[in-house]
This record gives structure tokens, sequence and C-alpha cells, in this order.
């Protein structure tokens, strides 16, 4: 029987979030209904409340979640109920040309659940990036259900789910930052200091943050960051050079998802170095580089989707990670708050007084 949850929408652009009574249908081939226990509140969330992502209003928020599998529908064998899981919004499908040449985690034919869960007068919820978590039951597709070690605390694993997963993959596995290289990066919210922390685990020498706000970059010190460049009152990109002998850094990683900031992170990089980009831009937004600067620079520009993570294969590591004590996730967490309380947190997200405010069930 379909379920009645309450849950977090955004009914239009730019209108403030409200909790609504939600129908979740029972589970179909492939799907699977989770019992959420913990989302955090991401900066996509607010993408989508803007209409910067798609105008496919009224969506239902929260991506970056864990629960307990409730229940799952025909031909599921990856869950089962009683499962705790993180969720992830690249369910490799295995079939694709990506998949079949041993790359899933570049998987293009990613998939959501069939069924959409409703209001209660049936209107259809485009559920936030294929989740929908900021409920207190969701559906989705039991390949977007990833077994964890259910110790670990649900507001910490769930943050795996996007916002440190993208940071950390940035430079683990986009940026491939190794041993002894020098990192920048640039934009110190959750994603750039998950971000300073793969570079950390990763092994690099020097880490230098970059960021207009002074609380950032002390937090960004206690993440890993080695050296701190406030980009207001000083040119990053000359920082970054002097902070390297003059060269630029190995890899810069741009956490911030703007044309200047990404012109920073072009020039603050050595010849031959690496750009990641794994702050999200807006549809309207346009970059302008000469091309000879391009193909005299060398080296590589890469886009980060997801942190290049494989899900079955990054979020357990993470979690035994954070359980021996070798990274600290629960750093990431800055506050609890409950349903009725994602608008402000979406306004102290936007002052930069949080890392991660995480609803808890």
């Amino acid at each position: 029987m379909p379920q009645h949850v309450q849950g977090v929408i955004a009914p239009g652009r730019n209108e403030p979030v409200r909790v609504e009574t939600i129908v979740i249908p029972d589970p179909g081939p492939g799907e699977a209904v989770v019992k959420i226990q913990a989302c955090g509140v991401c900066h996509t969330d607010l993408h989508y409340k803007q209409g910067a992502i798609n105008d496919e209003f009224p969506f239902l928020l929260g991506h970056e979640a864990a629960g307990i599998v409730e229940s799952v529908g025909e031909g599921v064998t990856d869950v089962e109920p009683g499962d705790f899981v993180i969720l992830n919004w690249r369910a490799v499908c295995g079939q694709c040309r990506a998949c079949l040449r041993g790359r899933p985690w570049y998987c293009f034919d990613t998939h959501n659940a069939k069924q959409r869960m409703t209001l209660l007068d049936g209107t259809e919820l485009s559920p936030a990036l294929g989740i929908g978590a900021f409920a207190e039951k969701t559906l989705v597709a039991s390949g977007q259900c990833t077994k964890v070690d259910p110790a670990v605390a649900p507001e910490v694993a769930g943050l795996l789910g996007c916002g440190v997963m993208a940071g950390i993959g940035a430079a683990i596995n986009t940026g491939n930052v190794g041993r002894g290289d020098t990192v920048a990066v640039i934009g110190c919210g959750g994603v750039g200091d998950a971000a300073i922390v793969g570079s950390r685990l990763a092994g690099a020498a020097k880490i230098i943050a970059v960021d207009i706000d002074d609380r950032k970059l002390e937090t960004a010190r206690t993440m890993g960051a080695t050296h701190t460049v406030n980009s207001r009152s000083t040119d990053p990109v000359e920082a970054v050079r002097e902070l390297t002998g003059g060269f630029g850094a190995d890899v810069v990683i741009e956490a911030v998802g703007r044309p200047e900031t990404y012109r920073q992170a072009f020039y603050a990089r050595d010849l031959a170095g690496t750009v990641v980009l794994v702050g999200v831009p807006t549809p309207e937004m346009k970059l302008e580089l000469p091309l000879l600067d391009v193909f005299g620079r060398g080296g590589a520009l890469k886009s980060s989707w997801y942190g290049d993570c494989l899900p079955s294969r990054d979020f357990p590591m993470l979690v035994d990670l954070h359980q021996q004590g070798r990274i600290d996730l629960a750093a990431f967490v800055t506050e609890t708050i409950g349903l009725g309380d994602v608008e402000k947190a979406f306004g102290r997200m936007h002052e930069g007084d949080v890392l991660r405010s995480v609803v808890v069930f």
C-alpha cells in the first residue's frame, strides 16, 4: 500500500520551501523504499530551489542521505530490508559503452526509480538528483543504495552521498593528486574542504586554501590546508605562485563554479598542471580564455562529476577510513536540524555560517 510521509518540497522558482505530505508508492521492479535517517543540506538543493538546474517544479529536495532499506521490488538482489545504505545519484547501468570499457564511474545511462512520488492531490514530484531525501522515506532505484558498515553515524555517512564524495573524489580520482604534489583549492565550503581532506589523504606536500572568508580559511586549516590565501585582499594567482617557487600548483581544484575563479585556477597551475572543476556553474555562465594559453600551458582541464566516484568502491572505503580515524567526516557536520528548518539552513549556507546542516529523523 502507498505510504504517506512528510517531506520538503520546492514549489516554484525561488519560493520558500515547505513541508508537505508525500505519497510513496510500493517499490516496483528494481526499486527500493528507504527510511531516511539523515540528509545533508547541499548547495545543489539550493540550485534546484532557484530553478538553476531545470524548471520541473515541484521538487522533492534532498539527496545527501543515509538510511535503512525498508522494502524492495521484484528482481532486487543487491540490497534487502534492514540494510544500512548511503544513497547515490549515479547508479551505474553496467551495460553502456563506459561501463563495458571498465569505466563505470563515467556511466552514461545511470538510472533512477521509474515510479514517481506525488503530493496528496496526485501532483508528480521531481526528486532532487533522482533521490528526494528530505522526507521520512523515499523511493529510489535499488542501484542507488550502497551498503556500508551500519556502525557509522547516519549524519556522517550521508555526506558521502554528494558533497564530501565530490570533493575527496575531485582530488584523488579526477585530479590524481599524488605524494609530494602541491595543490590549491579555490573555494572552501563543504566540497572545497573535502578536496583538502582528499589531497591530504593522497599525500600532497603543500595544500593552499583560497577563499574570501577568513572563517572558512581557518576551517580549511583544520581540515589539512598548509597555507591560506584571502583572495579578497590578495591576488590568488600570484600568491599560489609565490608559495610554489614561482611555478604554480600541480593540481588546482575549483570548488566555486564561476568563470572568474576558474580563470584563477587556470593561471594558478604549473605548466602541464591539472585544473579540476568541481564547483557547479549555472546555465548562463560563459568562460573566455586565450586559446594560445590553453595550448601553451599544456596539462589537463577536467570536470569532476561526483568526484568520478564508483559508490560501491568508494563509499565503504571512506567509511572505513573514517572509522579508523584517518579522516574525520564528522568535522563536516556543523549542526543537526529538523525538516522544518531547511529554509533557514539555506540562509546559513548562503552566509557561510555552516559546512553542513544535516536533517535528522
